[in-house]
């Protein structure tokens, strides 16, 4: 019996979550791309981008990120799996970093992976405006975006969306 109301609250969370998700120019979003090197994410239907963003990433941008504390983003495959509101960086969705590669380099090297991963927006105070942030590689190893473009990411994006994260 608990089994079936697990599947049925699963599937209401499910159906309440695509009905709120919004489309861009009539399409789904499929996945999302990530392009360390060029400061991109990009929201992906069919295998092309149909919209870009520029983004902020750790402090210590190149290469994948090997444990907690060393401020770098991952690179891999990854699942956008929840999200949430900040009082610090406005909207946040959920990275499912580490992922099993990452579980399994980080047992063989004995370091914790971290975790924590999110796509999120900007601080936007009057000793630092949201301008301040756009153009760095600021964050302890998350994806950063200005707010607008995080609101709009937020609307199209949803739970479950597949992330890839490249070099």
């Amino acid at each position: 019996m608990r089994w079936l109301l697990a599947l049925l609250c699963c599937s209401v969370v499910a159906v309440c979550q695509a009905s709120t998700v919004e489309t861009l120019d009539g399409k789904v979003i499929e996945k999302v791309l990530v392009l360390k090197s060029a400061h991109q994410l990009q929201l992906i239907n069919g295998g092309k981008p149909l919209k870009t963003y520029r983004i902020s990433l750790g402090k210590k941008p190149k290469g994948p990120k090997l444990m907690e504390g060393d401020k770098r983003t991952p690179e891999g495959l990854y699942w956008l799996d929840w999200r949430k509101t900040s009082d610090r960086y406005n909207l946040a969705m959920h990275i499912s970093y580490p992922n099993i590669t990452d579980a399994a380099r980080s047992r063989r090297e004995g370091v914790d992976p971290g975790g924590m991963i999110m796509i999120h927006g900007t601080p936007d105070t009057e000793e630092f405006p949201e301008q301040y942030f756009h153009t760095l590689d600021w964050t302890d190893g998350c994806i950063a975006m200005r707010n607008v473009d995080m609101r709009e990411v937020w609307g199209l994006v949803k739970d479950g969306t597949m992330i890839e994260i490249r070099p």
